[in-house]
């Protein structure tokens, strides 16, 4: 019996100074460590983490600080892209795209990102450049919404109903792309097929608020200014009620955009402002 117990105890006691060892051997190597490279993640886990889930302000100031101590890391330099243009800093995100393609490490992927750069700073010809460059094999549902919007601005209609429609096929979640070839036919005065479009887009997504105006305008610029049956909060309603508004006072039909306003100030579940002074204008015009 006083064996059994003199082991148990000395089991207790070897167990208890290895537990303490390696604690303090853990606390060793904590303080052994810089405090700023203290990190339990490589760099590339990292950067995954920011360029994903992190505020972009904080994604291009990790990246830019990267850059800055290893200047050679293109992986480094794409996140600081990629970042920059969730930033909306899409004039800067090229000058760094324009780096990396001098460096020769430009992947078909970055032309896609330099490409959507390019035109969402203004820079049409440069965009169609950088998709132009890119293999036609290379097929993805970015490339292709790019290529629709380049085609609709060059009005290539039939491109842009090709393009538009390889696009919806290479994604899962379609709203925007039919919501974008919507105001396509929108523009080319195909109203009709604008509003399917449209409609589409809201099954896709009923939550998405831009394909719920443009189905509300397209519909009030052929005089139907009822609005349709759709998912629509409170203010979604008095909002589309202004919107129709809009287009009935472009359509000198004042007694119809009055109405509108109306129902929009009435709807509006705060003080809706701009119904206001919509209403007050169009009631002074009237009484000049």
């Amino acid at each position: 019996m006083l064996s059994t117990k003199f082991t148990l105890n000395s089991t207790l006691l070897l167990g208890a100074m290895f537990l303490g060892a390696c604690q303090g051997a853990i606390t060793d190597a904590d303080r052994a460590l810089p405090g700023d490279e203290l990190n339990i993640m490589d760099d590339a886990d990292t950067a995954d983490i920011m360029l994903n889930l992190a505020d972009p302000d904080q994604a291009v100031a990790y990246f830019r600080n990267a850059v800055a101590k290893e200047p050679e890391r293109m992986d480094f330099r794409r996140g600081l892209a990629l970042s920059l243009a969730k930033a909306g800093q899409h004039a800067e995100a090229v000058l760094v795209y324009e780096v990396i393609e001098e460096a020769g490490e430009l992947t078909n992927e970055d032309r896609i990102a330099m490409a959507d750069a390019y035109i969402r700073n203004g820079g049409w010809a440069e965009g169609e450049a950088a998709l132009d460059a890119i293999p036609p094999t290379y097929e993805t549902y970015d490339r292709y919404r790019l290529e629709a919007i380049i085609a609709d601005r060059n009005k290539e209609w039939s491109k842009a109903d090709s393009f538009y429609d390889i696009a919806r096929g290479l994604t899962t979640a379609p709203a925007n792309t039919l919501n974008n070839w919507g105001f396509s036919k929108r523009i080319r005065g195909d109203l009709d097929e604008a509003e399917k479009l449209f409609r589409q887009a809201l099954r896709a997504d009923p939550s998405l608020f831009r394909a719920k105006v443009n189905l509300v305008v397209v519909r009030a610029m052929r005089s139907e200014y009822q609005l349709p049956v759709i998912p629509m909060t409170d203010e979604e309603r008095a909002l589309l009620y202004y919107e129709a508004a809009r287009v009935a006072i472009d359509r000198n039909e004042r007694d119809v955009a009055r109405g509108l306003l109306e129902q929009a100030i009435d709807t509006h579940p705060r003080y809706f402002n701009a119904a206001v002074d919509a209403l007050r204008a169009l009631s002074a015009s009237v009484n000049l």
